[in-house]
């Protein structure tokens, strides 16, 4: 059985500004995958840099630049 350990991180959309939560898996180590914001629908792209299962780093792009 596989251990998710899911942690909230709020965010900035860099479109709208608006702030989105994510859930972020720390198991899964350093990520770097797209989300749309839930307010204006636009593609995100989230960067999570990961070590020994907690965020040391965390940005957010616009998708489409």
């Amino acid at each position: 059985m596989v251990s998710l350990a899911l942690e909230n991180k709020t965010i900035d959309c860099p479109y709208c500004g608006e702030s989105n939560v994510i859930m972020v898996d720390t198991t899964a180590g350093s990520q770097e995958y797209v989300e749309d914001c839930e307010v204006c629908c636009q593609p995100i792209l989230i960067n999570v840099n990961v070590n020994n299962d907690e965020i040391v780093n965390l940005d957010v792009v616009r998708e489409n630049d």
